[in-house]
């Protein structure tokens, strides 16, 4: 049985901190795939239009490419925002490894609000979940205060306590890009050089 984790966020762009924690939660879970899966290009959450998906795509198969146990999938992206919840997300993938185990791999900051998502209580319920530190998040108090994640048990919530703090922030890279800095050590070479070469993140 194999074991594979769903690692979904905007990747606006993919940073090494993206590329890091996914490796760790890897290596600590022993999980044969994690799976990177960017969001649709508009995300109601984020309150804001996202880069084209066309280049945060790009970045993340660069990004990706040269790690076996690391791939991609564009079932969100290619999906408008309101039509592809997680829920489905996690659907898809349970579909398509019937017999191995399918993690959500997701930061403490999330576990705060997941009870509130689209689909949520079907999420939690029919799924189970990596979840990694955050500073100021106390993930067992977070599970204990809310009324529908403490409806199920502990055993859906694998909490990774330390060592996943890394902080390298997607919006600092695209602020640096857009006023002429060069946050070149934040990312990958090649994600870099494209950002460069295609003014991915410049404004006008």
């Amino acid at each position: 049985m194999a074991r594979y984790g769903i690692y979904g966020s905007a990747f606006d762009p993919i940073t090494y901190a993206h590329l890091w924690t996914a490796w760790t939660v890897a290596v600590r879970r022993n999980l044969d795939k994690v799976i990177f899966v960017p969001s649709s290009d508009y995300r109601g959450d984020k309150g804001r239009k996202l880069t084209a998906g066309k280049h945060r795509w790009n970045l993340l198969q660069l990004a990706v490419a040269d790690n076996p146990k690391f791939e991609a999938s564009d079932i969100e992206l290619k999906a408008e925002a309101w039509e592809q919840y997680t829920h489905d997300t996690m659907e898809h993938f349970k579909r398509m490894y019937p017999h191995d185990e399918v993690f959500f791999i997701m930061g403490a900051d999330n576990l705060a609000n997941i009870s509130s998502w689209s689909k949520g209580e079907e999420l939690i319920r029919e799924n189970k979940f990596i979840v990694m530190a955050r500073e100021g998040y106390n993930m067992l108090e977070i599970i204990a205060k809310d009324p529908m994640l403490r409806n199920y048990e502990l055993d859906h919530f694998d909490l990774l306590h330390k060592g996943l703090n890394m902080e390298i922030s997607s919006s600092y890279i695209r602020d640096e890009f857009s006023v002429g800095g060069d946050p070149r050590y934040l990312m990958p070479d090649v994600c870099y050089e494209y950002a460069k070469k295609h003014n991915v993140y410049v404004k006008g």
